[in-house]
């Protein structure tokens, strides 16, 4: 769906207040999206519900913090990432989020849930030139796997150069 959309270059905002939600299955096909969503986005409900959570997904998001993100909720934790993603008519938003899985009382994983905030500007004039040498990492290796591989490593050698965890990373720009 989002593939074909050309970037348009142009950044929508939405409110400090505003909490980005949605939801999805085990999957990550949406199963529910607020009206924050819907609107930032420009999609309908109709348009959403069953979609993969990835259609939004912008070209310029390194594969690789969404390896990071999917490993960790699979594990059962809570993380935190700045997130760009791709709006219908090819805008792009930012986004703090937090996703979560949802754990049942029998310990199980029934689906995934995720609140996005406005980030803080300071914080992405860190993101944002992280996740460029991220992503120029992963294209410079033809084969898709050896990218997410290269990238992932880059990453982490980011991180243990700084002494610290990805989680406490996001949380202290």
């Amino acid at each position: 769906m989002a593939g074909a959309i050309p970037l348009t270059g142009r950044e929508r905002t939405f409110n400090e207040d505003d909490i980005i939600v949605s939801k999805t299955d085990l999957k990550g096909r949406l199963i529910y999206a607020n009206d924050i969503f819907l609107d930032i986005a420009g999609y309908s409900e109709a348009e959403t519900i069953g979609q993969p959570h990835s259609f939004i997904r912008h070209p310029e998001m390194p594969r690789c913090i969404f390896k990071l993100l999917w490993d960790t909720i699979q594990d059962k934790r809570e993380i935190f990432a700045y997130v760009v993603n791709r709006c219908k008519n090819g805008d792009h938003y930012w986004v703090l989020a937090h996703v979560t899985p949802t754990i049942e009382p029998d310990g199980s994983v029934s689906g995934y849930h995720s609140n996005r905030r406005v980030p803080r500007k300071e914080s992405l004039n860190v993101i944002q030139p992280l996740y460029s040498q991220l992503l120029a990492e992963e294209g410079r290796h033809a084969n898709k796997k050896d990218g997410l591989a290269a990238s992932e490593a880059m990453l982490q050698g980011m991180l243990r150069d700084k002494g610290t965890r990805y989680d406490k990373f996001i949380l202290s720009i």
